[in-house]
């Protein structure tokens, strides 16, 4: 991932992400953390560019540190409205987390039942895991 994307996902601007969407970056390229524009994007709380990713088919499933996802991270940091449109889009539910105290172990419904986002774990708990 360059500097200069993830400069522009961290700081939720989207004009220049979708600038650089344009231009042919790959959405998926990790930074050095290991970690994708929709993983930061999901984890800021910058919904904006959570959806232009969408749009532009990044993966939505890619684990990095702890094995969590962005959806597990959006849920994590408390941004439910981003953690819905991900499980919309078609976010995996089997994921477990790994490692860290807090996240061994669980999936992304079990994080998102632990902080209280009821309304999310009902779409969760329709869907089924995938």
């Amino acid at each position: 991932m360059t500097h200069e994307w993830e400069r522009a996902v961290v700081a939720g601007d989207a004009e220049a992400v979708r600038e650089l969407l344009l231009e042919g970056i790959d959405p998926d390229a990790p930074n050095d953390h290991g970690q994708t524009a929709l993983m930061l994007a999901a984890h800021h709380g910058h919904t904006a560019i959570v959806d232009l990713l969408v749009l532009a088919r990044a993966a939505l499933d890619i684990a990095a540190k702890h094995n969590l996802t962005a959806l597990m991270l959006a849920i994590i940091a408390g941004h439910e409205d981003i953690a819905r449109a991900l499980v919309r889009a078609g976010a995996g539910l089997g994921a477990q987390g790994s490692g860290a105290p807090g996240f061994a172990g669980k999936t992304a419904r079990e994080l998102a039942d632990e902080r209280g986002m009821h309304a999310l774990v009902g779409e969760m708990t329709a869907r089924r895991p995938g």
